[in-house]
Order: C-alpha cells, then sequence, then structure tokens
C-alpha cells in the first residue's frame, strides 16, 4: 500500500525549476573538481585551493547565464528527449567556450587566474556527462515505476517510419498510463526483425498473430500513415476475427503540441475502412460558382443538407439561405454556424417547401443565386404507408422551388436525388425519379424557348454512411445495446459513400452542369450488408452480438441500380462523375400529369395515387409491398 502510494505520489509530481538547477550547479561544481584531480591529482585541491575556488565561481557563474539563456532546466526531466540533451550540449558549449577565453585573458593577471583550457575541457566533458545522464536516469526510473502499471494496455503500432516513431514517443510520454507499446508492424523489408525504442518490429503477415499472443496484445494502434494499406489489405478481417482492437491515431497536423492527448486515440469507425480512394475536386472551379452568392439550401438541417452547408460556408458566399422544416436540427445547424462561421451572413428559416405562399415570399426577399435542394422524405418504408406525403413533398415541393427558381432567375438549381429513382420498386424511389423528369423538363422547355435562365442539375447517388436513420447508426445503437443486429435478406447489398465525399461530389457537379444533366457517381463496389453488420460487431469488440434476418422491408429491393438498364453513360472530365443519357419528356405533358397526380395525392387514396404514379412512370413495378396488384392488373391487361 505504502509503495503504491509513494509511486502515485512521485509520478503525479514535478520537480521545482530551483531543484533542478540545484542539482545542475551541484553536478558544475564536481565537475571541477573532478576535472582538477584528473588533469593533476588529488592534492592539487588543496595546494592551488585560490584557483580551485576561481575556478568553481566563474564556471558557476557563467554556466548559469548561459543555463538562464537556453533554459535547460524548465523542461520536465522524466519527458526529457533529445532535443533537450542537445539544449544542455549547446549551452555548456557555449559557457566553456566563453570560459577558455576568459582563462587566456586573465592569465597575465596572478590575482585573477583560473584554470587552464585543459582541465575546462575535462570539466564541460564530465559535466556534460553528468547531466545528460542526470536526465536519462531520472526518465527511466518514472518508466519503471509505471511499468507494473495494470490499468495500461499492451499494443503494437502499425507503421514502423516518421509517424508510427512519433506515436510511440506520446505513448512513453502524454499516454504513459494508458498503453504500454511492445512492437511494431511493418511493411518494409528493411525494418523488420529490427528493434526500435527498445522493441521489435514484425512483419505484416500471418505470423503476427502469435506475436500478438506472445505480447499479451489485444490492441494495434494504426499510423495515420498506414490508413489507406489497411483499407486494402486483407489482414483487416483476420485482425478483427482473431477479436484484435483497432484504435487510430490522427495525422500529424491534428496533434495537440507534439504529442497525442488520449483523446485522440480512438477506435476505427466502420466509415474509416470503406475501401474507396480519396475523391478530389477542383476546388477553384467550385469557389468561383460560390463565392460571393447568395446560396439557398433546402433540407438544410438534415445529414446530406447540413453537410452541404459546411462546404458551401467554406467558399465565403455572400449570404447562407438554410430552409428545413425541422425545429431542432436546424436549431442546431444555427448553433454550430455561430460557432464555426460567426461572421459568415446566415439566415435559418423553418418552413416547409410545399408551402408555396411562404417559398415564394422568401424567393422574392432574397433572389437566391445557387439553389441546393436536398429537402426530401427518403424512408422507403415509411412513403410505402404514407404515400400522400411522397406525393406533396418530394414531387410537389419539387415542382414549387423549380418554378421559383425560374420566376426569380436564378444561376443553378442542384437537385439531390438517389439511386432508388432507377427503375423503381418503391413509392419513395418513383417519387423522386418523377420530380427528376420535372426538373429535366423543365430545363429543355427553356432551352427550346431560347430563354435558360437557370441551369438545372441532378445528382443521383446511393446510400451515404452515418445518414440519419441509415444503416450505419442503427448498427451501432443495436451493438451497444449487446443485439440482436438485424438484417433484412443475407443478400441484400448496397452503394455506400461518406457524407462528405457525395457533397463534395454535388458541389462538383453542379459547377460542371450546364443545364439539364442528370449527374451519378461512381459509388465504388457494393457492399453486402451482413458483411457490414460482421465487420461492425468485430470493430466494436464484442463477441455476443449475435445478427438476426427479418425479411425485406415493404418496396426493398436486393440491389438498387444507378441507371436504367435503358440509359447509356457519357464521361465528364472528373472520373467519379458521369452523365446520364436518360428519356426525355414534354414539359406540358409533365406538368399536366403531375398537376394531377398532386391533385389526386390529397384524397388520400393511396392505391389511385400509386396506380397514377405507375402510369407516368411505367417502370415502376413495386415489390414486398401492398401496391404489387397494381402491377399484376397492369400485366393482365
Amino acid at each position: 500500500m505504502r509503495l503504491n502510494f509513494f509511486s502515485k505520489y512521485i509520478s503525479s509530481n514535478v520537480l521545482p525549476i530551483w531543484t533542478i538547477l540545484l542539482i545542475d550547479v551541484v553536478i558544475i561544481v564536481f565537475s571541477c573538481l573532478l576535472a582538477f584531480v584528473l588533469r593533476y591529482d588529488f592534492s592539487a585541491l588543496f595546494t592551488d585551493g585560490a584557483v580551485v575556488q576561481k575556478t568553481v565561481l566563474w564556471t558557476v557563474a557563467v554556466n548559469l547565464i548561459f543555463f538562464r539563456v537556453f533554459r535547460t532546466y524548465s523542461n520536465v526531466l522524466r519527458f526529457s528527449s533529445f532535443v533537450d540533451i542537445m539544449r544542455i550540449f549547446i549551452s555548456l558549449t557555449v559557457s566553456y567556450g566563453v570560459l577558455i577565453i576568459v582563462s587566456l585573458l586573465l592569465n597575465s593577471f596572478a590575482s585573477l587566474q583560473i584554470a587552464g583550457s585543459s582541465v575546462l575541457a575535462i570539466s564541460f566533458v564530465v559535466n556534460f556527462s553528468m547531466m545528460a545522464c542526470s536526465r536519462v536516469a531520472v526518465k527511466m526510473f518514472y518508466e519503471m515505476l509505471n511499468f507494473d502499471n495494470g490499468h495500461r494496455m499492451n499494443v503494437f503500432i502499425y507503421g514502423a517510419k516518421e509517424t508510427g516513431v512519433n506515436i510511440a514517443k506520446s505513448l512513453r510520454v502524454n499516454l504513459r498510463n494508458h498503453y504500454r507499446l511492445r512492437g511494431f508492424i511493418a511493411d518494409e523489408p528493411e525494418l523488420i526483425n529490427k528493434v526500435m525504442m527498445g522493441v521489435d518490429v514484425y512483419p505484416n503477415d500471418d505470423s503476427i498473430f502469435d506475436h500478438l499472443d506472445n505480447k499479451s496484445v489485444k490492441t494495434i494502434i494504426v499510423s495515420p500513415a498506414k490508413m489507406d494499406a489497411l483499407k486494402e489489405s486483407e489482414m483487416t478481417d483476420k485482425l478483427l476475427a482473431h477479436n484484435i482492437r483497432l484504435l487510430a491515431a490522427p495525422p500529424l497536423r491534428e496533434w495537440k503540441s507534439t504529442t497525442l492527448e488520449p483523446t485522440q486515440i480512438k477506435e476505427i469507425q466502420i466509415e474509416d475502412l470503406l475501401q474507396r480512394k480519396p475523391i478530389e475536386v477542383d476546388l477553384r472551379k467550385i469557389a468561383s460558382h460560390l463565392e460571393g452568392k447568395r446560396v439557398l439550401i433546402t433540407g438544410a438541417a438534415g445529414s446530406i443538407g447540413s453537410e452541404i452547408m459546411r462546404q458551401v460556408a467554406n467558399f465565403n458566399p455572400y449570404k447562407l439561405l438554410l430552409i428545413d422544416q425541422a425545429e431542432t436540427p436546424l436549431h442546431d445547424v444555427r448553433l454550430e454556424l455561430q460557432d464555426r462561421w460567426r461572421n459568415l451572413n446566415t439566415q435559418t428559416i423553418v418552413a416547409d417547401i410545399t408551402n408555396k405562399t411562404r417559398m415564394e415570399k422568401i424567393f422574392k426577399e432574397f433572389k437566391p443565386q445557387y439553389i441546393f435542394h436536398a429537402a426530401a422524405y427518403k424512408h422507403v418504408p415509411m412513403m410505402e404507408d404514407n404515400v400522400s406525403e411522397s406525393v406533396q413533398v418530394n414531387v410537389g415541393g419539387t415542382r414549387i422551388l423549380a418554378d421559383l427558381a425560374v420566376k426569380y432567375e436564378a444561376d443553378k438549381f442542384v437537385m439531390i436525388s438517389t439511386d432508388k429513382a432507377v427503375n423503381p420498386t418503391n413509392v419513395m424511389g418513383c417519387s423522386k425519379r418523377l420530380a427528376e423528369i420535372y426538373v429535366q423538363s423543365l430545363a429543355k422547355k427553356l432551352e427550346i424557348e431560347g430563354k435558360p435562365s437557370v441551369k438545372f442539375i441532378t445528382t443521383r447517388f446511393g446510400n451515404v454512411l452515418g445518414s440519419n436513420g441509415s444503416v450505419i447508426p442503427r448498427f451501432r445503437d443495436q451493438i451497444q445495446r449487446g443485439g440482436p443486429v438485424t438484417v433484412t435478406h443475407p443478400e441484400i447489398i448496397r452503394y455506400f459513400m461518406t457524407i462528405p465525399e457525395a457533397c463534395r461530389l454535388v458541389l462538383e457537379a453542379g459547377s460542371m452542369g450546364n443545364g439539364g444533366e442528370i449527374y451519378i457517381f461512381d459509388m465504388g463496389k457494393p457492399v453486402k450488408i451482413v458483411d457490414l453488420a460482421k465487420r461492425m460487431i468485430s470493430l466494436s469488440g464484442r463477441s455476443d452480438v449475435k445478427i438476426e434476418f427479418t425479411g425485406l422491408r415493404h418496396g426493398e429491393k436486393l440491389y438498387e441500380e444507378l441507371l436504367n438498364d435503358k440509359e447509356l453513360t457519357k464521361p465528364t472530365y472528373h472520373e467519379k462523375i458521369m452523365i446520364a443519357n436518360v428519356r426525355e419528356y414534354d414539359y406540358n405533358e409533365v406538368n399536366e400529369l403531375l398537376q394531377g397526380l398532386i391533385d389526386l395525392s390529397y384524397t388520400y387514396d393511396q392505391m389511385q395515387i400509386v396506380a397514377a404514379m405507375k402510369k407516368i412512370v411505367p417502370e415502376f413495378l413495386s415489390k414486398n409491398s401492398c401496391f404489387e396488384c397494381l402491377d399484376q392488373d397492369n400485366i393482365s391487361k
């Protein structure tokens, strides 16, 4: 008990500056005396007592001046580094250099004589050795005190180059009470089987599991320089299968000072392991479209809308108008703006996009030049049960905004669509396809009339990781509660993209669009949802969470398409963005049909409304839904 208290007291207290300075002065005095003994003999301390005294006094005085200049005593001894040792070396070199010059000048004055350059040189070597050793000894003493700390976690670091070494140094300083470094993992052959910072470097292959077991290591901290390699490696799944916990350190530019803080080491999330190369966009071109403009974002409190807001805010718009009918999330966005973009001219507006009078007042007052339309109902099963709302918001709301964009002469109108609009099997997907059709037909009408005042752009992409109500947050919540994790079908697959990635591509597509295009994004490889669930369970470190299959939900299909079978694509200058060649519709016909559909939606007769939707979009074939009977009726006819 006393030993534990002593260790805790010693390790939590820092020696005051005067104590360190006193120790260094004692070392200086001892070095001078030892130098005389080594240069002459022990009797010299008595026969040349006056010279010895003057030498000691001059040496202490001069060194104290340069200790002050170079602040050799201001560091915490237990955290001493090579930089601190170098500071001591420079200080002593300058001090003894001055002393040698002084000794040469004073030699002509018998009463002021001090020791010659040979004694001072010996004293310098002894002085530096003892001061450096004192720092190393204190550092080792504190490391020994903490070595057997039972609360510390044994870890390997994946990455044995500069960033990995910096992480290891942080483990010895700021993170010493949390982690104990037991080894490095490297991909570079020249580093394997070497020793770094007192621990071995191991290869990144199957033999690593034996080393992990031998060292009692269940956690690996991944260097940010190795994150891309981790994504592409098969080793990730093997590590997770062995219940190895993966932690991530941030890039060096995000470190506080030159070391990591405990809160900066975080568990790797499933989003971090998404096997995608970073998406680059033309920031200069995007800035030229948004800087100094009045930008309106609908659905600004949602996952996509709020991220578009963050990215647009960085391009210095003249005014940022944010519309959403969800009061509390919009208030959160407002607070974020006050914290991060205090000087930005913003307006947060609680409003419903289907309220034409309200929307007209907003457009008339602010005259937005650039519109990002992200407001929509998006949950497939919910819209199967609320068909009227899907039509009124996704179709009617889009039509109101598009018409107002024309009336008030906006420059661009960028609509956020979905892969579920291709060969729709549910009400939500069909409602988004209808919105696409209206926007595209309106753009064509303006082009024919020779007055394309607004460039209408549609962007179509799949699921985004971490969006409100999406599968990732749901799985995470289920895992935290102990399961089961519910997956609808063992074969269901989805395309995934991170929210920032999707929004960067939206901004890029908006800047390149000339009007009437439907842009589709390269979503990478589709992911099996059950594999996603397994990885998330493994990343959580839990082995007791089960997966349960619940069956496909209303309107859900096993896979989503980004293009209709009859559609082709053509490339753009950005490798991740393509233009879909889609069927063109006559505006007058579309406008009349949609007006009839919107009017019908207020009857709340779901069968009649869906039947009307299927007439406008013949490829809309319901799946796992009560509306499948309408398709059977059409087939029998």
